[in-house]
């Protein structure tokens, strides 16, 4: 652990830019990649709008704000992507996962440990004709990744112990809670949550229900948000790609099969609250 000096994160998105923030926060060197210039503005933006709300609520002060933000450097060539400790956060498409860890195995030491923030791909997979599969590992992050307390931790099939002890070592220094998985399709809590989402999307094709009125039950049955609200957050695209993976991870079973009526979200473009619309639209607000 205390060999983890630089962490980097690939992908500047909703997820990218939480991962990144919590590991300058903890007091680690931290790059953000991303191809687009525009996605790294936006990250700057959206990790100081966070800094700001936690300096508004009393949990975050000037100086912690001043340190986070000192501790980020922002990149946009892969080639500069060198650190200690690796975080994907990219599209959820296995040859995409691959393909990055192949460059960047290319570019670091027999050091540097990989992980993938993968939420529904296996590890083993992913690690799969790799250099060094022993350094690469799942770490599971959830939305909004400043916020949520818990990480999944999924030890591949050639995943050292000395990685899996590293990797816990990061997410508590990180001020988050590591729950240890086995390679399974979704891991633990995905494998639960999926259902919430499907039979949900099920309750509206067959017109049992709208969504609004879905959402506002389960929130009345004591959850936080309702499933089509949470899509929305998520990212329609994101979480029907997930869906997507488990399907085919589990055979075809139909009690993960992917919704029409998500695809068509999808299709059209409205895939929540980045896009502006979702299951609800955002424009108006």
């Amino acid at each position: 652990m205390d060999s983890i000096r630089i962490i980097a994160v690939v992908g500047a998105g909703t997820m990218g830019q939480g991962i990144a923030q919590m590991a300058a926060m903890s007091g680690f060197s931290t790059l953000l990649f991303d191809v687009h210039a525009a996605a790294l503005d936006n990250a700057l933006s959206a990790i100081t709008g966070n800094l700001n709300k936690g300096i508004e609520k009393g949990k975050v002060t000037e100086k912690e704000k001043e340190d986070t933000l000192a501790n980020i450097q922002f990149v946009s060539d892969l080639d500069e992507v060198q650190a200690d400790f690796i975080i994907e956060a990219v599209v959820e498409k296995l040859d995409v996962k691959r393909d990055l860890f192949t460059r960047l195995e290319a570019i670091n030491g027999s050091h540097t440990i990989l992980a993938t923030n993968t939420s529904s791909l296996p590890v083993t997979r992913i690690a799969a004709g790799m250099e060094r599969p022993e350094n690469i590992i799942g770490m599971h992050f959830f939305n909004p990744a400043h916020i949520m307390k818990l990480v999944e931790v999924i030890r591949g099939a050639a995943t050292s112990q000395e990685v899996v002890d590293t990797t816990i070592g990061v997410v508590e220094k990180m001020n988050k809670v590591p729950a240890i998985a086995t390679d399974s399709p979704g891991f633990i809590v995905n494998r639960v949550a999926r259902h919430y989402y499907v039979e949900s999307l099920k309750i509206i094709e067959e017109g049992v229900a709208d969504v609004q009125a879905v959402d506002r039950i389960l929130r009345a049955s004591g959850f936080k948000m309702g499933p089509f609200e949470l899509m929305d957050l998520i990212g329609v695209d994101t979480n029907f790609a997930v869906t997507e993976s488990m399907f085919r991870s589990f055979h075809f079973d139909p009690k993960f099969r992917p919704s029409r009526i998500q695809q068509q979200k999808v299709d059209a473009g409205h895939h929540g609250r980045k896009s502006g619309r979702g299951f609800y639209d955002y424009e108006k607000e």
